[in-house]
């Protein structure tokens, strides 16, 4: 019997942990995405911001890869609610404040579609990207 329990509350605790993926180690994490997807894979990430940008819809984007639609790249997603709570806490907008930083994350990372448009439309066309969505300033830090 105690090894039964001793059983099951080590599959419990292998199914409950988190990853942590390093600046080098974003291919490991799509793979991970992928192989998860739809669900994610939650854990805390390191990444070097390579570059920026932001929706029309106000959320920024912080990517690794200086291209967004890089194979190689993971999106770190600033929900609209968290730029105006940023910039107010910084005194700067989290495009110019992040590029160049490296950055620890906590949340999921997610395997996304992408949908290509054409003239405001659709075009059946698509590709995947890795997203990981911040709702609140807790789950994002500087390290240097």
């Amino acid at each position: 019997m105690k090894y039964l329990i001793l059983s099951l509350s080590l599959f419990l605790t292998a199914c409950n942990s988190t990853t942590n993926i390093d600046v080098e180690d974003t291919m490991n994490l799509i793979a991970q995405a992928e192989d998860n997807a739809p669900d994610g894979v939650e854990g805390t990430f390191k990444f070097l911001v390579k570059a920026t940008g932001s929706s029309r819809h106000g959320e920024v984007y912080l990517n690794t890869e200086h291209d967004y639609r890089d194979r190689r790249a993971v999106t770190i997603v600033l929900s609209r609610s968290v730029v105006p709570e940023f910039t107010k806490n910084y005194g700067k907008a989290p495009n110019a404040f992040f590029t160049g930083k490296v950055i620890e994350v906590t949340g999921e990372a997610k395997r996304e579609i992408i949908d290509f448009v054409s003239n405001g439309k659709r075009t059946g066309k698509y590709y995947f990207q890795t997203h990981i969505v911040v709702s609140s300033l807790e789950q994002i830090k500087v390290l240097s």
